[in-house]
């Protein structure tokens, strides 16, 4: 029965009821949190596919996948009764082989879990469920495998509400969780730093982070810190600590943005590396809980180029009539390029509604121009993503469209633009 849906969907595509040569859905059902990456990859190999990750609005995680060639999408469920959230989504990391280790973890609550693909470039059958850690008020996930160390990393937010992480060396059995940065006198679990992460997939990873949540941090700035080979640093290569001296200040790493001397604090969305190997950081600045700006910060190799590019309007969420929104930080959202950082996606109220736009600088980020990538929608574009991995000409970049009031109560279906 099931494999028939699935067969019958895929004609669907390939006779165009639901496929165009630019936008079209992905899944009727699907929504996402931000801070959990990579939610969708790019893998070109016997097959040239997108994978992505999203929870449906009855609360079940599934994973898909759409054929370049062929237009057929397939689907796999991998938890049911996952809770209705979309912060459950897990991420995906592309082993070297082509087969796929997935994380996932419920909002909050107790339990990091990874599966691994018995195939490459297969969502269908997996190994057997791997606990990484048992520990509570687990969320969001962040994988990494560096082949120089031949030792997986996933980040997470752990049981201090702090970024915290665990290694394996195969995947099965995982390392005591330690946390990887703190700000000394600031261990309350109140304080919940929010993190990003990239890596060259060698020897390096790369994070960006916060104070805590712009809800609660008045002066809520932006950090940056780079592991390798043991230790970290800043972005200028000055040693800022090492995996044995555990975890490393706000203070001893990189401060992007200052939300203390400019008065407007930010969230962190995005983190890519250009060609040179440097940073680029995507976040929003919040002057209010109206008004969002988008900025993008990129280290030159002396300094930090940091501009704001644009307004945001306000948050995105459909705030029922008569109630205060309690998520006035949401912003529509920003992603960046992967395999080419001077590219960046975003999510902004155009004539009412909120639009997919691209925007690109040709000068690393002083002046910028924008094409829209979607026009007079009827329901909202939200929280765009590039698939980590694409590295093709056409532009590609998926995102949520339909009805969101909450992160336990949303209607959107996950799109898609391929040009």
């Amino acid at each position: 029965m099931i494999y028939q849906l699935i067969k019958s969907f895929a004609i669907l595509f390939i006779h165009g009821l639901l496929f165009s040569s630019e936008n079209f859905q992905f899944s009727d059902d699907g929504a996402w949190c931000w801070f959990q990456d990579p939610r969708a990859v790019y893998v070109k190999g016997e097959h040239e596919r997108t994978y992505a990750q999203w929870m449906t609005k009855d609360g079940v995680l599934i994973m898909g996948a759409f054929d370049h060639n062929t237009k057929e999408i397939l689907t796999d469920t991998l938890k049911t009764d996952w809770d209705v959230d979309d912060h459950n989504v897990g991420s995906i990391l592309v082993l070297p082989d082509k087969r796929f280790m997935i994380f996932y973890a419920r909002h909050g609550k107790v339990g990091l879990h990874c599966r691994t693909s018995k195939f490459p470039e297969d969502i269908t059958q997996w190994e057997e469920e791997v606990t990484v850690s048992n520990t509570n008020n687990i969320s969001y996930n962040h994988p990494v495998y560096l082949s120089d160390e031949k030792l997986f990393y996933v980040f997470w937010r752990g049981p201090s509400w702090k970024p915290t992480f665990s290694t394996s060396k195969d995947g099965k059995s995982w390392s005591e969780p330690k946390i990887l940065i703190q700000e000394a006198g600031r261990e309350a679990k109140t304080i919940r730093p929010y993190l990003k992460v990239v890596s060259d997939g060698e020897s390096s990873i790369h994070f960006t982070f916060t104070d805590g949540h712009p809800r609660n941090e008045p002066f809520n700035s932006v950090y940056y810190l780079k592991y390798k080979g043991g230790k970290f640093y800043k972005a200028d290569g000055s040693e800022s600590g090492s995996m044995k001296n555990l975890p490393v200040s706000h203070a001893h790493s990189d401060l992007v943005y200052d939300a203390k001397s400019s008065k407007i604090r930010t969230w962190v969305w995005d983190i890519a590396l250009d060609k040179d190997q440097f940073p680029v950081i995507a976040y929003t600045r919040l002057p209010s809980e109206t008004d969002h700006r988008y900025a993008y910060a990129r280290w030159t190799g002396e300094s930090w180029l940091d501009v704001e590019f644009t307004e945001g309007g306000k948050w995105f969420p459909e705030t029922p009539e008569g109630k205060k929104e309690f998520e006035s930080h949401y912003s529509g959202g920003i992603s960046i390029n992967q395999d080419n950082p001077s590219v960046v996606y975003t999510s902004r109220p155009i004539n009412g509604q909120f639009e997919i736009e691209k925007w690109t600088t040709n000068d690393k980020g002083s002046t910028w121009s924008v094409i829209p990538i979607t026009k007079i929608s009827k329901k909202l574009n939200s929280r765009p993503v590039v698939p980590h991995g694409y590295d093709g000409n056409k532009d590609h970049v998926l995102w949520m469209n339909g009805h969101y009031i909450h992160y336990t109560n949303y209607n959107t279906a996950i799109h898609m633009h391929l040009k």
